[in-house]
């Protein structure tokens, strides 16, 4: 989810794309560097790290002043987060500046041809190849623009790619293909970005792009034709928020912005860990297989929103790979004296790779010298450096301290990993695990129906805006997603809300079951059926009590129905992933009241976004 900003224009062009790039920042921060052309010649500089390096190597080496350049913030994906592997890339001979957003998939490929025709690539990176290719072209005598078009034709994937040429010094030529990418239109100057955020501050009118178009900037104007030469148009809008707004991509929240950020975060939690047949590539994990076929027992570390996701990764993995699973709370984990072996797997989960507890979690797991996996979302940070293996989730930054994409992209690293495990063990046939991956494919159409219905959640909060006290109950894999739901309305609204395992009500919670109280109900996919009935029972129990039912349910739940005062419709998908499209609605609940209750959405009291005392 990288940053990118291209400028054409009389303002000297480093200072207006470092100030794009930092209104991007939250895009990717594993690095960040500029090139701008000067003379005939490409001048740039890239560092490893947040924004804040490059800003000190331009105060001690400064560029020279140009009005013509790109900039880049790097989420690292192919090749680690380093000076070399951060963009811009430069072409062969150095003519070409490129700066890329997305995956290439066939650059293995395209490697190969480069490199048999005397190419030296200096990066682990799929982005050079796509340097290399534009300069090949233009030294061709190509225009920037046709060696682009000509290139884009050749990749496979999803894409932004931004490039600037020496022998061309007032043109910005940028591609896109399902990847963000928008034009700013401005008077004498235009720019292209990943997000208006980046121009807001030059001009409020805009061009969208469609798919496989390429888009050619001056100071006289913008050119739009798609890859094979024809013609194209942007569609013009114009930017009706402010740059505090902008920030936010107009959502009044972080968080709510966040939310409506998970269809992509899944998708992009997905890109590149399967071969076309569905067998799985986890390329980052660094444990064997024969290790990994000797792991006897599995311990999930984790706190809050982390540890319901390890619950519900319990479930996951023990369904397909037979082995033993505990989940711990990673504050608890080292004081109880845990039995731990060499075939013992820790696996830590921390969206920030920084959370204290857990960090103490795993230095004890390797001081006993089990093997630790850190399942994390910052590239670089503490947890998976102390690790044995990682899985990025590649959620991109959570500004919001309620955990939202950061809990469903860890959701998709657990199953994963369970999947990964069956593989390597034998345990699940190769067409089940692909048929579970075909499913977690479909989990960005599933969870963007839930938010494109989003207003029957935000009614709800209103009707239950004066509630004091709401409990949410599940079986199952729903009983973690109670827990989650019932924290983020702590966490947001500061009212009691509780999470129970639906048969664990008659053994105590039900006392605290009055009239009118909300109770929020996850109920099993029908194919569950013992599942389903006894959740059915649960409800009843509430409802007789004269409780207030909210019940989520699959779509042709009609069992359901006469038990529920409000009901809201979830996508069929299988059981153990039904977590994803359960928990959406709850987020959505949980920030709207709070945002009726007058509360700071996005900073709520007492809390900060990434625990780093114990």
């Amino acid at each position: 989810m990288c940053g990118i900003v291209g400028y054409v224009g009389p303002q000297q062009a480093e200072g207006v794309v470092i100030e794009g790039l930092r209104r991007m920042e939250y895009r990717g921060y594993d690095s960040a560097g500029v090139a701008l052309v000067h003379d005939g010649e490409i001048a740039w500089d890239k560092r490893a790290g947040k924004l804040a390096n490059l800003d000190k190597s331009l105060g001690d080496q400064p560029l020279p002043k140009a009005t013509t350049g790109l900039g880049h913030t790097r989420w690292a994906t192919h090749g680690a987060p380093n000076d070399v592997n951060a963009h811009p890339h430069l072409g062969a001979t150095g003519r070409v500046a490129l700066v890329h957003n997305g995956i290439i998939e066939n650059f293995a490929p395209l490697r190969a041809e480069l490199e048999r025709a005397g190419h030296e690539l200096r990066s682990e990176t799929d982005t050079e190849i796509a340097a290399h290719l534009v300069e090949a072209a233009v030294t061709e005598g190509h225009s920037l623009t046709e060696a682009m078009r000509q290139v884009c034709r050749r990749l496979d994937g999803a894409f932004t790619l931004v490039a600037i040429d020496a022998h061309d010094p007032d043109r910005v030529v940028a591609a896109r293909r399902n990847s963000p990418l928008v034009v700013g239109v401005g008077e004498g100057e235009n720019f292209v970005a990943s997000d208006v955020a980046a121009f807001i501050e030059h001009t409020r009118d805009a061009l969208e792009l469609g798919q496989d178009q390429v888009v050619t900037i001056t100071r006289e104007g913008v050119e739009v034709v798609d890859f094979d030469g024809n013609p194209a148009e942007g569609k013009p809008y114009h930017v009706d928020w402010d740059l505090s707004a902008a920030e936010k991509g107009g959502y009044d929240w972080f968080m709510r912005k966040e939310i409506h950020e998970q269809p992509n975060a899944i998708a992009d939690s997905m890109l590149g860990r399967h071969d076309e047949q569905g067998a799985l590539q986890l390329d980052e994990l660094r444990i064997s297989e024969d290790e990994l076929r000797g792991v006897d027992k599995i311990i999930i570390v984790g706190c809050g929103t982390a540890f319901y996701a390890g619950l519900v990764a319990k479930y996951a993995i023990e369904h397909w790979t037979r082995i033993p699973c505990e989940v711990e709370l990673s504050h608890e984990f080292r004081y109880r004296d845990p039995i731990l072996t060499r075939d013992t797997l820790v696996v830590a989960i921390s969206q920030s790779g920084e959370t204290a507890d857990t960090l103490m979690a795993i230095r004890h797991a390797r001081e006993q010298r089990a093997k630790v996996l850190a399942i994390c979302n910052t590239n670089g940070s503490t947890i998976p450096r102390e690790s044995d293996a990682v899985i990025y989730t590649h959620a991109g930054p959570e500004i919001g301290v309620a955990s939202t994409k950061g809990f469903m992209t860890q959701l998709v690293a657990c199953y994963l990993l369970g999947l990964y495990l069956a593989q390597v063990r034998g345990t699940r046939w190769g067409d089940e695990i692909a048929a579970v991956v075909r499913e977690l494919e479909q989990m960005p159409g599933h969870v963007q129906s839930l938010l494109d219905r989003g207003d029957e959640v935000l009614a709800l909060a209103e009707n239950l805006a004066d509630a004091r006290s709401v409990l949410f109950l599940g079986r199952h894999a729903g009983f973690p997603v109670a827990l989650e739901g019932a924290l983020k309305l702590k966490e947001l609204a500061y009212i009691h809300a509780e999470g129970f395992a639906a048969g664990e009500l008659k053994h105590g919670p039900i006392a605290l079951v009055e009239k009118d109280v909300p109770v929020f109900c996850i109920v099993p996919p029908q194919g569950r059926d013992f599942l389903h009935d006894k959740m059915v029972s649960g409800i009843q129990e509430v409802r007789a009590r004269g409780a207030r039912t909210i019940v989520l349910a699959e779509e042709g739940d009609d069992d359901v129905a006469p038990y529920a005062d409000v009901m809201v419709r979830l996508p069929k998908v299988p059981t153990l992933l039904q977590p994803m499209v359960a928990v959406v609605p709850l987020q959505l609940f949980a920030c709207e009241l709070a945002t009726r209750m007058g509360h700071d959405v996005d900073q709520p009291r007492n809390l900060a976004k990434s625990v780093t005392v114990e």
